[in-house]
């Protein structure tokens, strides 16, 4: 009997720890959410200047008010197809943790959508798709009007290497 207290005490800890407000933005067709408080700002596009031998994904860095960000583009990083950016692209600015302090870093949205509340009994767990496909990056699936909105967890998004390799770009 107290097994079974305990695990319900762990299901109402991670329904409470996913449930929050949210920035949703959309990629390919498809509805992300990022918690709000990871959220630093949302700007449109910026020129970004690239840095030669970085991955794919990390299109350079950009000057927002005297301070160097890196940016990367979401789609790129997830393995979408690259698209023209328009003029609903937009780069939020994102504060993850990094291997020494936090980061800001902008990641690149085909949209921004709009601010979420979401409780935590809308939140399911990411169904497994094996062991060979990682998504430690996904929080949970918000069930939603009838659609599913993939909840991120920014700070798992990159790889400590990844993050690190921004931390010196900054």
């Amino acid at each position: 009997m107290a097994e079974l207290a305990e695990k319900m005490d762990q299901a109402v800890k991670v329904m409470a720890n996913r449930e929050g407000k949210y920035l949703t933005f959309t990629l390919a067709d498809e509805e992300y959410g990022i918690g709000i408080l990871k959220i630093k700002e949302i700007i449109g596009m910026l020129p970004v200047t690239t840095i030669p031998q970085t991955p794919d994904f990390v299109k350079g860095v950009i000057n927002l008010r005297d301070k160097v960000i890196p940016v990367i583009d979401l789609r790129l990083r997830f393995g979408i197809e690259s698209i023209d950016y328009t003029d609903r692209t937009c780069i939020i600015v994102v504060e993850i943790q990094g291997t020494i302090q936090t980061v800001q870093i902008g990641i690149v949205v085909d949209s921004v959508s709009e601010v979420l509340n979401i409780k935590g009994e809308e939140v399911e767990d990411t169904p497994t798709f094996g062991a060979r496909l990682n998504t430690d990056y996904i929080l949970g699936m918000a069930k939603m009007e009838g659609g599913v909105k993939i909840l991120l967890d920014i700070d798992r998004v990159l790889k400590a290497e990844e993050v690190e390799l921004l931390e010196k770009a900054a």
